[in-house]
């Protein structure tokens, strides 16, 4: 959040100077005017005045990790349950963590709470950290008074998305490198492997075939344009990220990445996990159905799905069934929707979600420990491919020399 300079009179008529953190000047007047100081003067920070500082805020915003919140979650549910203050919990915490971005939010979570907020207001202002998710738990676990068992439910929920995510990204690694060297060998040898048998081949009084000719021409294109190219290809990535930033791009990326092939129907089933997880949750931890809905699609991490969400809600809204606005969706398959009517003939919707979700959950987990033998036949044919084509251009002209020498 942007640092702001104040200057105020505090109940005395004394002057006062200080610099606050907040999402805009108005919630710094509404901080000041909570702990009794009445401000004059509102502006940002002027930039540069401590360079080292704003660098260091740079390099370490946005840097509070799934595993950061799993762990304040679990150490509050652990100190809330045994007795301890909230505020005294928090300065515990905030001097513990490891995390020094960590750290300074729960500070503002502090500051926030001696200015008389509730809890989940003051986690609101922190919206780059908690999610919507995280704050509604959190209000709902203060409104009814089961705050330790709000957090116990966000801990199990993190330390789950956490280990998808891993399982994700351990199943991708294998691919993406072998992906990237084969790119990597292809310029290199276009580069500098080519052009060496190029000059051999050049005194040859030979029709050489078509494989080196491809080759040949390729390299030479290579060596020309490479700068051109490394420029085309960099501009290509920027335009694609500037594109994916785009309200249209962010969308269609989530609609297209659950299409991929091999990959997408992962996506899908991880996406359906977090929905289960997330609208269990919601519902045992006694959010509104509506409500609930509109925190679970934001929940998901996909707005093709989120999107399919919102509908559901507005049909709840209308007084449709939870069962008959998923099936009207087309999104979901047979399974959640029969698991949600069941769910609510008998009253365990929340018990039936987290089947759904531990069912998912062990999909992914299949599906991941099997992508590589997925993935595996397709980068043999991509990298056969390209060994036969080099083996043609390169060695089919040696062949025709022999030829041609021996027929001499």
């Amino acid at each position: 959040m942007p640092l702001f300079q104040y200057r105020a009179r505090n109940q005395r008529g004394e002057a006062v100077r200080g610099e606050l953190e907040a999402a805009s000047p108005e919630a710094v007047a509404t901080q000041l005017f909570n702990s009794g100081v009445t401000p004059i003067d509102i502006a940002l920070a002027r930039a540069g005045h401590d360079v080292l500082g704003a660098l260091r805020g740079r390099f370490l915003r946005g840097k509070v990790t799934l595993v950061d919140l799993s762990l304040f979650s679990r150490q509050m549910f652990t100190l809330l349950k045994a007795g301890v203050p909230i505020l005294q919990a928090l300065r515990g915490l905030r001097d513990t963590t490891v995390n020094p971005a960590f750290a300074k939010v729960i500070d503002g979570i502090n500051e926030s709470l001696d200015t008389g907020l509730d809890l989940a207001t003051a986690l609101r202002r922190h919206p780059q950290v908690f999610s919507p998710l995280y704050v509604s738990l959190v209000q709902v676990g203060e409104t009814t008074g089961s705050l330790p068992e709000a957090f116990s439910q966000l801990a199990t929920y993190f330390e789950r998305e956490k280990d998808t995510i891993d399982r994700v990204k351990s199943a991708a690694r294998y691919p993406t490198f072998v992906v990237v060297a084969m790119v990597m060998a292809m310029f290199v040898i276009n580069l500098f492997v080519i052009p060496t048998f190029a000059k051999v081949y050049a005194g040859f009084r030979i029709e050489l075939p078509w494989a080196t000719k491809l080759l040949m021409a390729t390299s030479s294109f290579t060596v020309a344009y490479w700068p051109v190219l490394l420029v085309v290809m960099a501009a290509s990535a920027l335009a694609v990220r500037a594109y994916l930033h785009t309200p249209d791009g962010h969308y269609n990326w989530h609609k297209w990445k659950l299409r991929l092939p091999v990959i997408g129907p992962i996506f899908y089933q991880a996406t359906l996990e977090r929905f289960a997880r997330a609208l269990a949750v919601m519902i045992r931890t006694g959010v509104p159905l509506v409500q609930g809905m509109s925190v679970v699609a934001r929940a998901v991490d996909n707005e093709f799905i989120g999107e399919r969400i919102l509908q559901m809600r507005d049909g709840i809204e209308r007084g449709e069934t939870i069962s008959h606005t998923a099936a009207a969706t087309g999104l979901f398959p047979g399974l959640v929707t029969q698991m949600i009517a069941v769910g609510e003939n008998t009253g365990a919707i929340d018990e039936l979600m987290l089947n759904v979700a531990e069912y998912y959950e062990r999909e992914v987990d299949y599906s991941l420990k099997n992508l590589s033998s997925a993935i595996q036949p397709l980068l043999i044919v991509m990298l056969s491919g390209l060994v036969f084509l080099l083996a043609l251009g390169v060695f089919l002209p040696m062949w025709d020399l022999v030829q041609v020498t021996r027929g001499g």
